[in-house]
């Protein structure tokens, strides 16, 4: 079973760093239902690893630029002109050390996908348990390039639609031979760890 603390926003937990846990909810900004993922990550996790974890539970393909924002500092690639200090500088546990922490991460800074990343946990490790890993989360993540929030409900619209002028023209655009093919209800929580596997690892050994 979990030891997991559920602790007052003001205290840091005092689990070491090495085998501690942070669970984190991560939704997409504007996202109506809301499309969103239950992570547990190491909280040692740096933000340029963090940012791999996003893209995989989220099924991002890592074309775009990309950024943490902790509403006084940016981190992602090093980029002086915007602002943005190097990710791999800073980790998961010294931006949001505790319970009720957030903070944002955006992709893509032309469709502007802002997600808003929450702690919900910070504890210890469960001995054999690989981490991260996907606990639960909904619908489908929106597919690239579709214009952000706003264009995905609109991409949503004409799929549903058959008798759209730009219906075909959408399903050749997606690779799809039918509107059926996506389901943006739809969440696969195996093949969300599939895509976390790789980054996986076991913090605590049986």
């Amino acid at each position: 079973m979990s030891n997991t603390r559920r602790a007052d926003p003001s205290t840091r937990s005092r689990t070491a760093v090495g085998t501690s846990v942070h669970t984190i909810k991560v939704t997409l900004s504007g996202s109506r239902p809301p499309i969103w993922r239950r992570l547990q990550v190491p909280s040692g996790t740096d933000l340029r690893r963090l940012h791999d974890l996003v893209q995989a539970a989220f099924g991002w393909e890592d074309y775009h630029m990309w950024a943490f924002e902790t509403g006084r500092e940016r981190y992602g690639v090093t980029d002086r002109d915007l602002g943005i200090r190097s990710a791999a500088t800073m980790r998961l546990d010294q931006i949001a050390p505790c319970v009720g922490a957030r903070f944002g991460y955006t992709y893509d800074f032309g469709d502007n996908w802002e997600h808003d990343i929450l702690v919900e946990a910070v504890g210890d490790a469960e001995p054999g348990v690989s981490y991260p890993r996907c606990l639960t989360g909904r619908r489908a993540g929106p597919p690239e390039d579709c214009g952000g929030i706003w264009g995905y409900d609109h991409l949503v619209e004409i799929l549903a639609d058959p008798g759209h002028e730009e219906h075909e023209e959408r399903l050749e655009w997606l690779g799809l031979e039918s509107a059926d093919q996506f389901d943006p209800a739809a969440f696969d929580l195996d093949e969300t760890n599939t895509a976390l596997a790789g980054h996986a690892t076991v913090l605590v050994p049986n």
